[in-house]
C-alpha cells in the first residue's frame, strides 16, 4: 500500500505533514469543518474555500437516513452532491451509538439504530458501513467503533476495547480501497494501558492511518490531553493521527503539541450559531451590549471576510434581530479562527519555534472557565431535546 502521508518537520513531538488524497493535499495539523448532512451549517462550498478549509467530515449515519446512500451515489457521490471539489472524510457512526444511546442496541454483529426521524430500524454492521462509505464516495472512511462515556467502569470499556478491535478486523475484510483510505481507530477511554492494548491490536492490522476516538466526551482536559499524547507517540511515526471530536482552540494547539496531525469537531460552527465568536483573547459573545455600537471588527487581527467587512455592532444587531446572516457571518469567522490557527501552528513547526508560538498563545488566549463549557453543553442538551420533541 502506497503511503497516503509525508510527514515533513518535527519539532518536538510536534508534527507537521500532508495527507495525501485523490481528491488532493491535506497540509497538517489540519482541522476539518463538520458536514454532518452534507453541509457546513450556514455557509456553501465557496465559503469553505475562502475561510481555508482543505477538507470537509460529512456522517455516515446522517448521509444512510437522509437522503440515502443510494440517492447520494447516484448523483455523483459526496463529492458531486455537494459540489466540493475537495477531500472528504465519513465516520462510521459509531459516536452516534454513543450520542443517541437511547435509540440504539448493541451487539456483536454491530448497532441496531432506531431512526430519530421516524422511529424505523436500521441495522449498521461493520461490513455494512464500509459498504455505505463506498457509495458516499469519501476519501477517508472510519470503520464502526464502540465508544462509551467518561464515567464507564474499566469492564465497560475493556470490552469496548475487544469488540472494536473484533469490527475493525471485519471492516479490513469488507473493504476495497478504490482510492478510499480506512482508518482503524483506537479506544480505551483514559485507562492507559487499554489504550496502549488498543494501539497494539489496531496497528497490527496495518492501517494506512489511525484515529483516537473516546475522548472529548466528558473526562477533564487534562485527562484529555495526557491520554491523547500518550496514544499519539504509541502510533506508527509514518501514518496520519487523528484525534476525532476535538475542536477547542487551546485544545488543538494542547494536543498538536502532542504530535496529532487532524482534529474535526462541531464546536466552532455550533457556538457560532449562538453568537459566541473567538478572538485573540479568548471567546466573546457578540450578542451583548459592549458590542452594541462597536464600529470595529469583533477581532481586528483577523482576515476574515466578516472581520474585513463588517463590525461588530452590524453583528451585535443581526443576532438580536434574529436574522439568518448572523449565523453565516459568525461562522465564517470561527472556521477562519480555527483554520488559521493551524496554519500558524503548521508554520511555527517547519520553522522549528512551535514552544514560542504555544507559549504565546496561551499568554493571550483565555478559554471559558469549566462551569460556562458546562452550562453552554447543558443549553445545547436542552435545545437538541426540544428538537426532537418537535419532530
Amino acid at each position: 500500500m502506497d503511503s497516503i502521508f509525508t510527514l515533513k518537520a518535527n519539532d518536538g513531538t510536534a508534527r507537521a505533514g500532508v495527507l495525501h488524497t485523490a481528491h488532493g493535499d491535506v497540509p497538517t495539523p489540519a482541522f476539518i469543518p463538520v458536514a454532518s448532512q452534507g453541509s457546513v451549517k450556514a455557509l456553501d462550498p465557496a465559503d469553505l474555500r475562502a475561510v481555508g478549509a482543505t477538507i470537509v467530515l460529512a456522517n455516515t449515519y446522517h448521509m444512510y437516513l437522509r437522503p440515502g446512500v443510494e440517492t447520494v451515489s447516484g448523483l455523483g457521490g459526496l463529492h458531486g452532491f455537494m459540489s466540493w471539489s475537495g477531500p472528504l472524510l465519513t465516520d462510521s457512526g459509531g459516536f452516534q451509538g454513543f450520542s443517541l444511546e437511547h435509540l440504539r442496541e448493541l451487539n456483536e454483529d454491530g448497532i441496531v439504530f432506531k431512526s430519530h426521524l421516524d422511529g424505523s430500524l436500521h441495522e449498521f454492521t461493520p461490513e455494512a458501513v464500509v459498504d455505505y462509505q463506498r457509495g458516499l464516495g469519501a476519501d477517508v472512511i472510519m470503520p464502526l467503533d464502540v465508544c462509551v462515556s467518561s464515567d464507564s467502569d474499566r469492564e465497560e470499556v475493556e470490552a469496548a476495547v475487544a469488540r472494536t478491535g473484533r469490527w475493525a478486523e471485519r471492516s479490513l475484510k469488507a473493504h476495497a480501497s478504490g482510492g478510499q483510505s480506512l482508518f482503524g481507530i483506537v479506544q480505551g477511554g483514559v485507562f492507559e494501558d487499554l489504550r496502549a492494548r488498543s494501539v497494539s491490536e489496531i496497528t497490527s492490522m496495518g492501517f494506512p492511518g489511525y484515529a483516537i476516538g473516546g475522548l472529548s466526551v466528558g473526562e477533564s482536559k487534562a485527562e484529555m490531553y495526557g491520554v491523547a499524547g500518550s496514544t499519539a507517540l504509541l502510533l506508527p511515526e509514518d501514518r496520519p493521527r487523528y484525534l476525532m471530536g476535538v475542536g477547542a482552540p487551546e485544545d488543538l494547539v494542547e494536543c498538536v503539541a502532542r504530535g496529532v496531525d487532524m482534529f474535526d469537531c462541531v464546536l466552532p460552527t455550533r457556538i457560532a450559531r449562538s453568537a459566541a465568536l473567538f478572538v485573540r483573547e479568548g471567546r466573546v459573545n457578540v450578542d451583548t451590549a459592549p458590542f452594541r455600537k462597536r464600529d470595529a471588527p469583533v477581532d481586528p487581527g483577523c482576515d476574515c471576510y466578516t472581520c474585513t467587512t463588517h463590525s461588530a455592532a452590524y453583528l451585535n444587531h443581526l443576532f438580536r434581530a434574529r436574522e439568518l446572516l448572523a449565523y453565516r457571518l459568525a461562522t465564517i469567522h470561527n472556521l477562519r479562527f480555527v483554520l488559521r490557527l493551524m496554519e500558524q501552528m503548521r508554520a511555527s513547526i517547519v520553522a522549528g519555534r512551535f514552544d514560542s508560538y504555544r507559549r504565546d498563545f496561551h499568554d493571550r488566549f483565555v478559554p471559558p472557565k469549566a462551569e460556562v463549557r458546562r452550562d453552554q453543553q447543558r443549553k445545547w442538551k436542552q435545545s437538541r431535546r426540544r428538537a426532537r420533541e418537535d419532530l
